[in-house]
């Protein structure tokens, strides 16, 4: 069986007090990506700060690679990559130079910067200071220089906040092809589309607390509905149904609907990541 690269045990953590976490409890496999989904102030980027060193465990277990968070050891810190949503580029910096100098922390001279330009869609702009990049390419770089020391494990808190639809594409790329080649990924986000998109599990945090974690099929499963929702146009306008799939009819109902020419649209109903969070903490994921 292969060790979790992330292994979190009942971790608590107060600002003063103010409770951030309440006791959590999760793993991330080489190659998993968990998606923990919750609003503002959930408690996401406080794990993300502890796991990474940032701040420290006061109550619980936390360790990265097998090693425990508190040892603050370099081979820890050289195997794992960070992406924060707060910008920390060099702006007098190029792109290409950004990408040099914080590989040579890692001790990495030989470091193919234009291949991870590449990879971001950057190489056009290799040669610009980061000054006159946008939002949306800076966040690109920032997941580039993530990336400068082959990381076994990727900490993404919020990478595609706020970016525009293609900026916001080629990270989830981007992630999916690091999870792919072996990283595992801890990704925190309030953006359900996101998470339903890369996790293969999910978390949804909450005032501090974990109140489910399972994959996204999963989820919907236990909480949505076993049903088709078909819509019809007919002379007096559309008219939409809703099937049951456990109906002793429902194959006969399905049938007709196909044969009909008035048959705009059927899909499945099933509840979306947003309704489940919803419905599982009584808040929404927005605030």
């Amino acid at each position: 069986m292969t060790e979790a690269a992330i292994q979190v045990q009942d971790l608590h953590f107060s600002y003063g007090r103010t409770e951030a976490l309440r006791g959590i409890s999760f793993e991330v496999a080489p190659g998993e990506i968990l998606g923990f989904l919750g609003p503002n102030g959930a408690g996401k980027s406080t794990t993300i700060k502890i796991l990474t060193g940032q701040l420290p465990v006061k109550t619980g277990r936390a360790q990265v690679l097998g090693i425990d968070v508190t040892a603050d050891d370099p081979q820890v810190q050289s195997q794992i990559g960070v992406c924060f949503e707060e910008k920390n580029l060099y702006e007098a910096l190029s792109g290409r130079e950004n990408l040099r100098f914080f590989a040579r922390l890692f001790g990495i001279r030989d470091l193919d910067a234009d291949a991870l330009l590449r990879q971001v869609g950057l190489a056009e702009r290799a040669r610009d200071p980061v000054a006159k990049y946008s939002k949306g390419m800076r966040q690109r770089l920032m997941m580039a220089r993530a990336l400068v020391n082959r990381p076994k494990v990727l900490f993404l808190d919020e990478p595609t906040d706020g970016l525009d639809p293609v900026s916001s594409r080629a990270i989830r790329t981007l992630i999916k092809e690091e999870a792919g080649s072996g990283a595992a990924v801890l990704l925190t986000t309030h953006d359900m589309f996101e998470a339903d998109e890369l996790s293969d599990r999910v978390a949804f945090l909450n005032e501090g607390r974990i109140h489910a974690i399972d994959t996204p099929e999963n989820l919907k499963l236990q909480h949505g509905r076993r049903a088709v929702k078909v819509r019809m146009r007919e002379s007096d306008g559309v008219r939409e149904q809703s099937v049951p799939l456990d109906a002793a009819d429902a194959g006969e109902q399905l049938g007709a609907a196909l044969r009909s020419p008035g048959l705009m649209t059927i899909h499945t109903e099933e509840a979306t990541l947003e309704s489940i969070f919803i419905e599982i903490t009584g808040r929404s994921l927005e605030g």
